[in-house]
């Protein structure tokens, strides 16, 4: 096997590592704070906020993320240069991006998934628990913020890491909307190579070291706090 390419490609890799995690990062904290709010709407909010909440989780997660992905950035991207002024705006460097629209429908999947892992975390928290903080005289954003938010994030944080890493593996997705991240770093490569099995062996041992780190992480955090029984 030939590896004299990984000298030369090292910097176009480490630059496509970077936008792996970054999108990773962005698409986790965006999505979660999607979620959080969908789940609540779901378990305790009025029937008009619960059925918006409940349809959306539905689509997200009945259809493809790669065909969200492409509907954002082929469907939507391709309307934005026909609105009058859009070019000239602050907002053109942005919607002419693919990795925007990456970032907006990987949160939304999170969104959409965690937001349905949330609910059961929600709904599995003691509901004794809950009836002795509001005995006590504690505000319903007193409750949630002191109860049943913590309990639940124990309860759905051993799960945690696997979203993470099927999310971070998911962010290869970005390569098919001219993202140069891992993957699409490594596409490029093969062809400028003309090599198949070495350029995908380096990228699969880099996705292998970032899921080890993903679930060392997650496990210390899981030491830190203990799960209530």
């Amino acid at each position: 096997m030939d590896w004299g390419w990984i000298p030369h490609y090292l910097p176009l890799l480490a630059h496509g590592l970077w936008l792996t995690l970054l999108l990773t990062v962005l698409s986790i904290f965006f999505g979660m704070l999607l979620a959080i709010p969908i789940a609540l709407a779901r378990v305790a909010g009025p029937p008009w906020l619960a059925w918006p909440a409940r349809a959306f989780c539905s689509f997200i997660r009945g259809t493809p993320l790669l065909i969200q992905m492409w509907f954002f950035y082929y469907g939507l991207g391709l309307l934005f240069p026909y609105i009058p002024g859009i070019r000239q705006s602050f907002l053109w460097p942005v919607l002419r991006e693919g990795f925007y629209f990456a970032v907006v429908s990987l949160s939304l999947s999170v969104a959409g998934y965690e937001g349905e892992v949330m609910r059961g975390a929600f709904l599995g928290v003691p509901n004794g628990e809950l009836e002795a903080g509001r005995a006590i005289g504690m505000s319903p954003f007193t409750l949630l913020r002191r109860i049943w938010f913590p309990r639940a994030v124990r309860m759905v944080l051993p799960t945690l890491a696997g979203e993470a890493v099927g999310q971070m593996q998911a962010t290869s997705l970005a390569a098919t909307i001219t993202v140069l991240e891992l993957l699409g770093v490594t596409n490029m490569i093969r062809q400028d190579t003309y090599l198949t099995y070495e350029p995908l062996l380096f990228a699969g041992a880099i996705y292998m070291v970032i899921t080890f780190v993903i679930e060392r992480i997650f496990a210390r955090l899981e030491a830190m706090v203990p799960m209530k029984r």
